[in-house]
């Protein structure tokens, strides 16, 4: 049987772990340099199946504009190619021989909006994911008061707790989100 302080400790750590998730997305989204990390969400299908690109080919860094894709099985150049094309990163990947190239885009205006976009998105993401944590939470904590493990004020404290907990992490997200966008809004 969960007790109050396990419901507590366990969305912390679920919305703390959204943070990190956001931390690691936006870390990826590049001011006009290349990174390898930045293929790791783009999906290509694989026999079949959607497999992301670091699992069916070998991303490298050729310079600090330009990514080097060697796919694993040499069918697979043109489905890596259309794939990243087709991504919402705005890159314009070229085949040349049995290696995709990606060249980064310099960042022009319209390029750096479209980009604010794809890091408010993702920061929707992370608010939806710690609202869920709360969610579940109060769900769990309506469990503990059915079966009679807490006191109905005890179940209202708790649920205060978890929303300040909630308002604080989606705090921290906005943060996160207004610091990358003054990061790529400056030229």
């Amino acid at each position: 049987m969960n007790t109050l302080a396990d419901v507590k400790k366990n969305t912390e750590q679920r919305m703390h772990k959204s943070l990190d998730a956001l931390k690691a997305d936006l870390s990826k989204v590049r001011t006009g340099r290349a990174h390898a990390g930045l293929l790791d969400h783009v999906s290509v299908d694989y026999y079949g199946s959607q497999m992301p690109i670091p699992k069916v080919a070998n991303v490298s860094l050729l310079d600090a504009r330009t990514l080097g894709v060697s796919p694993w099985e040499k069918k697979m150049l043109g489905a890596i190619e259309k794939a990243i094309r087709e991504s919402d990163l705005g890159l314009n990947p070229a085949s040349h021989g049995d290696m995709v190239r990606v060249p980064m885009p310099t960042l022009t205006e319209e390029r750096r909006r479209d980009l604010i976009k794809v890091i408010k998105h993702e920061g929707e993401n992370a608010k939806v994911a710690v609202r869920n944590s709360r969610r579940d939470a109060n769900h769990a904590l309506k469990e503990l008061l059915k079966g009679k493990a807490v006191s109905e004020d005890e179940e209202r404290r708790a649920q205060d707790e978890i929303q300040k907990l909630t308002d604080r992490h989606i705090a921290e997200i906005d943060k996160m989100i207004a610091a990358k966008e003054a990061e790529l809004m400056a030229v």
